[in-house]
């Protein structure tokens, strides 16, 4: 880890980076150091961030017939965006300034990185005006008086809450591309991230004043949302993260708010077993790769019998317990606890019929703070006549976002009870499908409902797609992120 940091991250609000009357200290999750200060906002320091977006108008900072040259303008900023992230040393930069506040191996960090540049490449040039500003067959406009008849209205100001990964670049240039003013909030263990990106945004010609950023806890952005939704902003909130959190969003905003919600991901092994090494590698990279910390982590496996027959959790396990801390394949888990997590492995173990594959111990040998959780990669296997049981179902399908996953096995008979389980989860974010056999792919995803569902042997829950629609799978607050057609549902409004 050659990024040693010690160092300020700070506010924008109305074009200039400011700091606070309060800095809150970050600690090393590797180590337990201190290493960055964040200016925080609390309540009585929030009116700045009501006034800047209070002054934005109802029809956006553009659209078709307001300032459509600003189009070409963020083209050309993601064009430059683009290419800063090609060059090694810039990318290298990020990679590890990722690693250090969400330890990950680094392929994993600079795969959030590519995913970035690539997402910037498909907007670059005059790319933002073919895709949201143009007519059927009509002409493009980069000038005032050169507008088309047919197109969305912006949502005016816009807040995205989210944790680091590639998701909130792609989340702010959407914003952005469709005339919103948007504040941003990352959560201050990781925000210095976002703040740098930002500030390369500044240098490839993002108006300062465009965004404004802020670190602050949950209450000050409670209050600030409700602040400024008394003045009729923000038009639209996106939120990324919790169910919890979302769900009391979602109250107070009265549904002016669009959710790319935390998910409890399921995927199913079907009858048809084939290249037992490389499903077994997908399944850990699945549900241990960042630790298990991403939104679409495999959480429940539910294997065909003909699965169990052979070497294939004997692999999973070999392959886990590769994981180690000294390439960051395992680290840290910023959400919970090292006892919260050993706690929920004992209660599932009190399951009857329940039993430990692997992990399910502590770490050893590191100095991870103990506000962090560290334990080995965990598989719990509970029979699936148990997690159907009233009693059971809610404990088993709690999400965890850390090293967990809970695995079950089912017969060709029981595959109904299986999309019964799948049927009463909630989120329903991402899932895969992992078969080849064309009858029984039509069965599964004919009666399931998933934002994203992967099919195929080849199938898993995650890889960064540039492109993705989320949970609520089914509610109208579900968001997607990355096409044109995801951008343009959650940001804009239809005249």
């Amino acid at each position: 880890m050659t990024i040693n940091l010690n160092v300020l991250s700070s506010l924008s609000v109305q074009g200039k980076w400011i700091g606070s009357s309060n800095w809150n200290t970050v600690v090393d999750p590797l180590n337990g150091d201190s290493f960055i200060k964040v200016a925080e906002v609390d309540e009585t320091e929030i009116q700045p961030f009501v006034e800047s977006l209070s002054s934005c108008p109802k029809h956006g900072l553009h659209n078709p017939f307001k300032a459509p040259e600003r189009y070409l303008m963020l083209g050309d900023v993601s064009t430059k965006a683009a290419h800063m992230l090609s060059l090694p040393k810039v990318s290298d930069f990020f990679t590890r300034l990722i690693q250090r506040v969400s330890p990950k191996s680094y392929q994993q960090a600079e795969g959030e990185v590519y995913v970035t540049r690539k997402f910037l490449e498909n907007f670059c040039g005059d790319q933002s005006l073919l895709h949201f500003n143009k007519s059927s067959a009509g002409s493009i406009p980069g000038k005032v008086f050169c507008s088309t008849w047919k197109s969305s209205w912006t949502a005016k100001s816009w807040f995205s809450l989210a944790i680091w990964s590639e998701i909130p670049v792609l989340q702010l240039m959407g914003a952005l591309y469709m005339g919103n003013k948007p504040v941003l909030k990352v959560d201050s263990k990781v925000s210095i991230v976002m703040e740098q990106m930002l500030r390369l945004l500044h240098t490839c010609g993002l108006p300062a004043e465009d965004v404004d950023f802020i670190n602050s806890d949950g209450k000050t952005m409670n209050k600030l949302l409700l602040e400024v939704g008394c003045l009729g902003n923000p038009r639209m909130t996106l939120f990324t993260g919790s169910s919890r959190v979302a769900e009391k969003l979602a109250g107070d905003l009265r549904g002016r708010i669009k959710l790319e919600d935390a998910g409890f991901d399921w995927k199913i092994l079907g009858p048809d077993v084939n290249q037992e090494n490389y499903i077994a590698w997908v399944c850990d990279q699945d549900a241990y790769a960042c630790s298990g910390q991403k939104c679409s982590a495999q959480s429940l496996l539910f294997m065909h019998e003909n699965w169990s027959n052979t070497s294939f959790i004997s692999k999973l396990k070999d392959l886990a317990e590769r994981r180690k801390l000294a390439d960051l394949t395992i680290g840290p888990v910023l959400t919970f606890t090292t006892d919260s997590l050993l706690e929920h492995t004992n209660k599932l173990l009190e399951i009857p019929g329940s039993k430990l594959l692997f992990g399910g111990q502590p770490l050893e040998d590191h100095s991870i703070p103990p506000i962090y959780g560290a334990i080995k990669p965990t598989a719990v296997y509970v029979p699936l006549e148990e997690i159907m049981k009233e009693k059971n179902y809610e404990l088993v399908t709690k999400e965890i976002f850390g090293p967990f996953q809970v695995i079950t096995d089912y017969k060709s008979s029981q595959l109904s009870t299986v999309l019964d389980a799948v049927e009463k989860m909630h989120a329903h974010l991402t899932a895969a499908v992992v078969s080849n056999d064309p009858l029984f792919l039509q069965e599964v995803i004919g009666k399931s409902v998933n934002g994203t569902t992967y099919a195929g042997l080849r199938a898993r829950t995650t890889g960064a797609p540039q492109n993705h629609w989320f949970g609520p799978a089914g509610d109208p607050r579900g968001a997607g992120i990355g096409t044109p057609e995801a951008i343009k549902l959650r940001y804009v409004g239809i005249p």
